[in-house]
C-alpha cells in the first residue's frame, strides 16, 4: 500500500465510521481514547492559553540562550500554576500552553490562575533576568480564557498521537491570545458571568474587569484586565 492508499483508507473510515461518545469525568489522557471515531464529552469545561508575547522579535534579536532561558521561565511558571488551580496541562505549543479546568468552579479556577500568572511574571521571573543578563527586556504575556462544552479525540498516526479538543472554548481561548499584552488577561462573557465576586472585585471593592466588543469575532462582549494576585 502507498503513502497515498493509507492516507485514502484513513479518510474514508474516518467520514464514514459512526462516533462513540462517553461522559468525562476526568481529563483522558491520549491513551484512553481509540484512534478511531472515538470521544470523551464534558458538558462543560473552562480552557486557559497562556502565549509568551512577542517571541518572533524575541528569538530573532536576542541570544538563543536568553531566548530559551526566557521560554523555560515562562513555561514553567504557568505550569505549576495551572496545576496548582486543578487544572491539568494538554498542550504545549512553542512558547504557549494550554490547560484545562473541568472543576465546579473552573471558571473561576481559570482566572485566579490568570491572575497569579501575570503576577509571577512580573514580580518573580521578571526580576530573576537580572541576575543572569544585563538587559532591559521586559517579558509579555497574554492569557485568554473560555468555557463551553468540549469533547476529547486522539488524532495522528500510531505511535506518535495527541489529543484534539473540539469546541468554542479551545478555539476561542486561543484567539484571545492574539489580542493586547497591554491587559494580560482576557475572558469572554460566558466566563465573567461564572465569576464570583472574589475574582471580579479589586481590595476596595472596584471591578477589575474593562468590557470590551471583539470586532475580530462578531463584536463578542469579552472583558479584560490587568490586575494580578500575589502568591508566595
Amino acid at each position: 500500500m502507498t503513502i497515498a492508499d493509507d492516507i485514502k483508507e484513513n479518510a474514508s473510515t474516518t467520514y464514514t465510521a459512526k462516533w462513540t461518545v462517553r461522559d468525562g469525568t476526568t481529563v483522558p489522557e491520549p491513551a484512553d481514547l481509540k484512534l478511531s471515531n472515538d470521544a470523551v464529552y464534558f458538558k462543560r469545561a473552562t480552557v486557559l492559553y497562556a502565549d509568551l508575547d512577542g517571541s518572533t522579535d524575541l528569538v530573532e534579536k536576542k541570544n538563543w540562550m536568553f531566548a530559551g532561558e526566557v521560554y523555560k521561565t515562562f513555561l514553567y511558571a504557568t505550569s505549576r500554576l495551572i496545576r496548582r488551580h486543578g487544572g491539568t496541562i494538554v498542550s504545549y505549543d512553542g512558547d504557549r500552553a494550554m490547560g484545562i479546568f473541568i472543576s465546579d468552579t473552573q471558571s473561576n479556577d481559570a482566572v485566579s490562575c490568570a491572575l497569579e500568572v501575570n503576577y509571577a511574571i512580573k514580580n518573580i521571573v521578571q526580576s530573576e533576568i537580572q541576575k543572569g543578563w544585563k538587559t532591559d527586556f521586559k517579558i509579555r504575556h497574554v492569557v485568554g480564557i473560555d468555557t463551553s462544552e468540549i469533547r476529547a479525540a486522539r488524532t495522528g498516526v500510531r505511535g506518535d498521537n495527541d489529543i484534539v479538543w473540539i469546541g468554542n472554548a479551545a478555539n476561542l481561548a486561543a484567539k484571545l491570545t492574539a489580542l493586547s499584552a497591554d491587559n494580560p488577561t482576557w475572558i469572554t462573557k460566558r466566563v465573567y458571568d461564572y465569576l464570583k465576586d472574589n475574582q471580579k472585585l479589586g481590595p476596595h471593592g472596584e471591578n477589575i474587569w474593562k468590557r470590551w466588543s471583539w470586532s475580530q469575532h462578531n463584536n463578542d462582549e469579552i472583558y479584560s484586565t490587568t490586575y494580578w494576585r500575589a502568591i508566595a
